[in-house]
């Protein structure tokens, strides 16, 4: 009897191993907003499925990037080119052509904010303090690192102990290559996961925050934010790649949104989103040596939502209170919107906290600006998700065209990407 219910229970979780991970996301994603509708006051039951699913994500995103980017640097082969330096401009250039694209958005649909109460948030950054802290995160303690997730801290540590182990015998070589393969197999059960999880997030946004009033209010304002993001992602994004590769963009944005995008969306965290990243890039037979630095360094530089949902809050805050600014001083916005979301944290509402800085280049009160953070956090659940969603799948895009030739066949790759569980 025993054996015959362990056969059983064996056939589901095998058959449930085996069906679409993205079906699963969906399924559970649905079962959540119809859940988050109907009964709204139960959402807190199953608040701990995403608590764990999300916790768990960001428990080993922080071994696995040392690990990986370790093994890398251990087994690279001299003269063997990373393409870091091309990918490095595009994770800037599609950080400051967002910006460009929120500035352009916000003059031809301004928008405006209902200024209340100032949020308990505290803010001093400034231009120098923001890069100053990403230079000294470089040398942070390496266990300080594993446990706060600096990302950062981490590739810089994990580069110098790859390459010190170059020069160990085969035996630590292979050691530290079967550590890489034990955590990335953890990892592969945890994202396995993911429909309980989004499940659980989808249940507990929803039924916290319904969905009448906070469309109401800021149902512009977020059709400029998310509808920034969006061109950014199926019409900027594309044409970067089309650019570099000479060939249908597409089928690897498509295949981006579908398996990194749609994951981020709901975890609102691209440090939690690194795993699934690297496994996606590994299903685009991408070189291990490139992606296993590029996804981390891209969770921490690369954000173009970031940078669009600076520029448009600061933007609609100066419009709100008279402030009449020209496009030029706009576009000079954009930059600083770019070099400010370089330093966003990975985090969910790591961008928001950068506001008061964007703002003060326009004089405008730092209690006003934290009342723009404040409504940042009220509209989170669909523009910090939304901005989460695109910087995600954004790095695994921009990480494919900086590897990738025009001579090599991107549908191919995608499609034998999409067969791979």
């Amino acid at each position: 009897m025993s054996s015959a219910k362990l056969g059983f229970f064996g056939k589901i979780i095998n058959g449930y191993m085996r069906a679409s991970l993205i079906l699963l996301i969906f399924v559970g994603m649905l079962l959540g907003i119809f859940l988050g509708v109907i009964a709204p006051l139960h959402a807190g039951t199953f608040k701990i499925l995403g608590d764990l699913f999300v916790g768990a994500l960001k428990a080993i995103a922080p071994i696995l990037v040392f690990i990986l980017v370790c093994a890398a640097v251990t087994g690279h082969k001299q003269g063997k080119e990373t393409k870091l330096n091309s990918l490095i401009f595009l994770y800037l250039l599609g950080t400051f052509a967002a910006a460009l694209v929120a500035v352009v958005a916000s003059f031809a649909f301004p928008s405006t904010l209902l200024f209340q109460e100032a949020a308990n948030v505290t803010s001093s950054a400034t231009v120098k303090s923001v890069i100053m802290n990403l230079v000294t995160q470089i040398v942070s303690n390496p266990i300080q690192a594993l446990a706060e997730a600096n990302y950062i801290s981490l590739i810089f540590w994990a580069v110098g102990f790859g390459l010190a182990f170059q020069h160990a015998n085969q035996s630590s070589k292979d050691f530290i290559a079967d550590f890489a393969q034990a955590v990335s197999s953890i990892v592969k059960i945890i994202v396995r996961t993911a429909p309980f999880g989004v499940f659980s997030l989808v249940y507990t946004s929803v039924g916290a925050f319904g969905v009448e009033e906070l469309y109401v209010n800021y149902g512009h304002l977020l059709l400029v934010l998310i509808g920034s993001m969006f061109f950014v992602g199926f019409v900027v994004n594309p044409l970067i790649v089309f650019i570099k590769l000479r060939q249908n963009p597409y089928p690897l944005i498509w295949l981006c949104i579908k398996n990194s995008g749609l994951t981020a969306f709901f975890t609102r965290s691209s440090a939690a989103n690194i795993p699934v990243n690297m496994d996606l890039c590994r299903r685009l037979d991408l070189p291990e040596e490139t992606y296993a630095i590029s996804i981390p360094l891209g969770a921490t530089i690369n954000m173009a939502g970031a940078a669009i949902t600076i520029t448009v809050l600061t933007l609609a805050a100066a419009n709100t209170i008279g402030i009449q600014i020209d496009i030029l001083p706009a576009i000079g916005l954009s930059v600083i919107a770019s070099i400010c979301a370089c330093g966003a944290s990975g985090v969910a509402g790591g961008s928001l906290m950068l506001i008061p800085l964007a703002c003060s280049l326009f004089n405008i009160s730092n209690d006003i600006a934290l009342q723009v953070v404040a409504i940042g956090f009220v509209i989170g659940i669909l523009q910090d998700s939304t901005e989460t969603a695109l910087n995600s799948s954004t790095d695994v895009v921009f990480t494919a065209t900086a590897v990738l030739s025009s001579s090599d066949n991107v549908a191919e790759r995608v499609r034998n990407a999409n067969a791979q569980k």
